[in-house]
């Protein structure tokens, strides 16, 4: 089983890295050579990458959460499977190379650097810690794609503006679509670490003797909750539009990126297990 997960692990890179390339080419390209088989390259990558992370957790008897790098793998697969599914629903198929790419990055850094043989503390094999974590990391795979878009939509915005006309306005969806998928992305990952903090707030008092609510992290991700949960209410009662729903999805991926970085680093957290 060892062997396996060691081809996989070595392998996933490659693939992550074949379908970055047509999507990337497929971007560029005047003839849409790979337009329909793309989907199902990017399909094989996850359904791979899926059955890795699942032999790993059989293998070693845990959810793929115990280690940094085992988190690397499991968000390259959130980000690739978010970006899937919203290709499936909308059928807008020429962004995914700027998507995959942090898919690519996350997978080749795990990749080179996770283990595969060490103990882990007994919490960390429990399914509700691991549904907890999966949830967190979906959740922010949304907030990750959704400033993707952000940053898309300024793009083509600012060529607008300058009057090009040339390969992003042909390549790229209209503006409105663009935000739209960018807010759809923000409160799809709003959802999904709402679920992530009510199973927290329910089962993590019981499961850590250390537990409490002042948490580096649980307060890091409370801000983050509240950020994006007030920019919400805003987009609606506010009327918020075009540019300025952009701008809030911006700001509060990095207030998150930020929020990340200082809660990691902080030590005295219930939070550390490596």
């Amino acid at each position: 089983m060892i062997s396996t997960i060691s081809s996989l692990n070595a392998l996933l890179p490659f693939s992550y890295l074949i379908v970055f390339s047509i999507y990337t080419y497929d971007f560029f390209a005047e003839k849409n050579l790979f337009s329909n088989s793309k989907r199902i390259f990017l399909f094989i990558t996850l359904f791979v990458h899926a059955f890795y992370l699942m032999v790993r957790s059989v293998e070693f008897n845990h959810p793929p959460i115990t280690t940094k790098f085992e988190i690397f793998s499991l968000l390259a697969f959130s980000v690739s499977f978010s970006y899937f599914i919203l290709e499936l629903l909308t059928d807008i198929h020429r962004t995914g190379s700027f998507i995959i790419l942090f898919s690519l990055v996350f997978q080749i850094i795990s990749s080179l650097s996770i283990e595969h043989n060490y103990v882990v503390p007994e919490v960390l094999r429990n399914r509700m810690l691991g549904l907890h974590v999966v949830s967190a990391i979906l959740g922010y795979s949304g907030f990750t794609i959704s400033a993707v878009y952000g940053l898309l939509f300024l793009i083509l915005y600012k060529n607008l503006r300058n009057n090009k006309f040339g390969l992003i306005f042909n390549r790229l969806p209209s503006l409105e679509i663009l935000e739209k998928l960018s807010f759809y992305s923000l409160v799809i990952g709003f959802i999904l670490l709402t679920i992530a903090i009510i199973i927290g707030t329910i089962w993590l008092p019981s499961a850590f003797p250390n537990f409490r609510f002042y948490d580096p992290k649980l307060v890091g991700t409370a801000f983050i909750w509240i950020a994006y949960g007030t920019g919400i209410i805003s987009k609606y009662l506010a009327n918020w539009y075009g540019k300025k729903v952009i701008i809030f999805s911006l700001c509060g991926f990095i207030l998150t990126i930020i929020s990340l970085i200082i809660t990691s680093t902080y030590s005295n957290t219930f939070h550390s297990f490596y």
